[in-house]
């Protein structure tokens, strides 16, 4: 019960670690703009995001465009788009394997590879997770070494978005459901299908009326007809 349990929290925070990198994928927050220096304009401020660039103005208007040129995108930003694409379809191919493999499920039920399916399903979304975390942090100290750069004057310099926050939160939550999936001790044997309880040597259960080739004296007549024939 207590595994199952530990399973089942597992698969709630790893679900929730793909939600998160969902949203973190398409938000545009992912860079925006810093207001420091003497010659502050907070009129109108810059957010870029690996899908689209936004600028929102002080009177309350938000537009956004999607970059125009793929290949005209840093290797950087292509890196983490295929990173954190290919995380979402990591989570989504783990919770598969895990609904299969999860002992409050009646898929596979009875298999000795039951288990393992479910160790399985953590095992990718640990990848999942580490997929999402790398590209995270890999802006997020872009944008701390371009922010203390002394090259870069103050009005084009930017800081960490919320994208970024929500990227970590979500890697983190994925990595801990997964390992809260396949940590349930198995050693135990307690997921382990039954086995029938037929040691060797036993003879086979016979109907009351079978014959096996012995019959009792006591039920055959003097003429060589048992008794049990007429009942």
């Amino acid at each position: 019960m207590a595994s199952s349990a530990l399973e089942l929290l597992g698969f709630s925070l790893s679900l929730l670690g793909l939600i998160g990198t969902l949203i973190t994928t398409l938000l545009p927050h992912w860079w925006r703009t810093a207001h420091v220096g003497t010659d502050i304009i907070t009129a109108v401020g810059y957010t870029r995001g690996l899908w689209m660039e936004c600028v929102w103005h002080s009177t309350g208007i938000f537009q956004c465009q999607a970059h125009r040129s793929q290949l005209a995108l840093p290797p950087d930003l292509r890196a983490a788009r295929a990173l954190m694409v290919l995380s979402c379809f990591l989570s989504l191919l783990a919770g598969g394997i895990s609904v299969v493999g999860m002992r409050c499920t009646r898929c596979a039920e009875g298999s000795a590879a039951k288990a393992a399916i479910a160790t399985s399903g953590g095992v990718v979304f640990t990848v999942a997770g580490l997929c999402c975390l790398v590209p995270v942090a890999w802006c997020t100290n872009e944008v701390v070494v371009d922010f203390y750069s002394p090259v870069l004057p103050a009005g084009v310099r930017y800081e960490m978005g919320q994208a970024l926050y929500l990227g970590f939160a979500s890697a983190l939550l994925t990595i801990l459901g997964a390992a809260l999936l396949s940590v349930p001790s198995r050693c135990h044997g307690d997921g382990a299908p039954l086995q029938p309880n037929s040691p060797r040597g036993t003879r086979p259960w016979r109907p009351p009326g079978a014959s096996d080739g012995h019959h009792d004296p006591s039920l055959a007549s003097h003429h060589g007809y048992r008794l049990s024939d007429y009942v």
